[in-house]
């Protein structure tokens, strides 16, 4: 059996009433993700291509995400239940015949390697009819418990609200994630009832029904953070943070320097290059890109940017969508560039907002340079040529051009293209009275003394 012969069905219906939300509990972020797109992410790692995300009504946000990832969508009208959800997926996998993975779009720290071990072990030459993942936990509470036979196959899993004394007390439990022999699926899912505590049709009770028929079931183990399940605002806390645990080491190992990692956050897309130097405080929104020998000082903040060889930002900087940021270049200390290209070498250190521009290779902007791009209605392109040089607290007011070379003085507001070599200079004439002051503070004195 091939990752070709498995179908995955990944239910997503949850109300999720506890995250006091109006958005469906799969579609919260980790890592600036929605839950359910980590799912589909590790279907993608193991090469299952066959899937259906099974929603609830309304949930058009759920269904929109599962499209775009190439899934099936099928809507579970009444909840009545896991496998009840399972068996909502059948008409939209009409006439496959491989085996159902069934995950949960609410669990996004799933490894591939651990669904894996359950893809191999299925086809083993045992072949259990279900492969359950579970873990071990030594406060298991609510958890379903995983009851082994004598061999250590999967006897049956027990819901905490229908268990025993004695299985209470086993520390195995179940994940819910499991992968069912499709030569048998639907049948037995079909053949599930509802007599229980919640009067649902569980999922969990396919083991016991393959059991019966004489088949083995079997569990393969993973660590119990992979299966940790978003319920409440404190749970996708917690996962949020596991999350970024797995993506600081990933970094680390990757060869990047982080001097605090505790204090930098990725996205689940963030790329870095070897030899990136990154400060404590900073933070990676999604669609981040970042080449080979980078520094990122500290408290910066970017967001579908690149940033490319050896260029220098921060502390204190802003990368927002749009930005593109050139080899060498220099981004400082409380400076935004948004939809802009900062071409090669070129420095903006101090105090700047660049919108809807390019900067030349080598040009140097002054402290507190502003390009003015909006003008209440439309957003118009700055354009600064190589080498050219802004000075200190210029308002470049769009549409504009400064050539190649150009040199804008300081206080400036330029609103005509300034061609390449030139001088523009806009700052009225400076004006110098003499004495002037010490007659101010003299008059100034003389009022104070009389009101006193």
């Amino acid at each position: 059996m091939s990752e070709a012969c498995v179908a995955a069905v990944v239910l997503a219906a949850g109300l999720g009433t506890r995250m006091k939300s109006n958005l469906p509990k799969v579609m919260h972020p980790v890592c600036g993700k929605p839950m359910l797109g980590h799912v589909l992410d590790l279907l993608d790692d193991l090469g299952i291509d066959r899937r259906v995300v099974v929603s609830g009504p309304g949930m058009d946000a759920v269904a929109a995400l599962a499209e775009a990832a190439g899934a099936a969508v099928a809507v579970q009208v009444d909840r009545l239940g896991t496998a009840h959800a399972v068996l909502a997926a059948k008409p939209a996998l009409e006439g496959f015949t491989g085996d159902i993975l069934v995950a949960f779009g609410d669990t996004p720290l799933v490894r591939a390697e651990t669904v894996a071990a359950a893809l191999d072990l299925r086809k083993g030459a045992d072949a259990p009819a279900v492969v359950v993942l579970g873990f071990d936990e030594d406060e298991p509470e609510a958890y379903g418990r995983l009851i082994l036979d004598d061999d250590g196959n999967l006897l049956r899993i027990v819901e905490a609200k229908d268990a025993t004394p004695d299985e209470l007390a086993v520390t195995l439990c179940n994940s819910g994630v499991m992968l069912i022999d499709g030569g048998v699926a639907w049948r037995l899912l079909s053949a599930i009832g509802n007599a229980n505590a919640k009067g649902e049709y569980y999922l969990t009770d396919v083991v016991g029904l393959a059991r019966a028929e004489g088949r083995t079931c079997a569990v393969v183990e993973g660590a119990s953070e992979e299966f940790l399940g978003v319920n409440s605002r404190a749970d996708l806390a917690l996962v949020e943070a596991i999350a970024q645990d797995r993506l600081r080491a990933r970094a680390l190992a990757q060869g990047v320097t982080m001097t605090d990692p505790h204090t930098v956050y990725f996205s689940a897309d963030t790329q870095l290059g070897r030899d990136v130097t990154i400060e404590p405080f900073v933070v990676f929104g999604p669609g981040v890109v970042v080449d080979d020998d980078v520094t990122i000082k500290a408290f910066c903040h970017f967001e579908n940017a690149r940033v490319a060889r050896g260029a220098t930002l921060g502390p204190y900087a802003r990368l927002r969508p749009g930005a593109d940021v050139g080899v060498g270049a220099h981004i400082g200390n409380f400076v935004e560039i948004k939809k802009s290209i900062v071409e090669d070498g070129a420095k903006v250190n101090h105090l700047t907002y660049i919108g809807d521009a390019r900067v030349g290779a080598g040009a140097n902007i002054g402290a507190g340079t502003i390009t003015c791009n909006y003008d209440g209605f439309n957003k118009s392109l700055t354009d600064i040529g190589k080498g050219a040089f802004i000075g200190s607290n210029t308002s470049l007011v769009a549409p504009v051009k400064v050539g190649d070379g150009a040199i804008v003085g300081a206080g400036s507001v330029v609103t005509k293209d300034v061609p390449a070599e030139a001088l523009a200079v806009t700052r009225a004439p400076q004006k110098v009275v003499e004495g002037w002051a010490a007659r101010f503070r003299e008059r100034m004195r003389a009022l104070k003394s009389k009101k006193s």
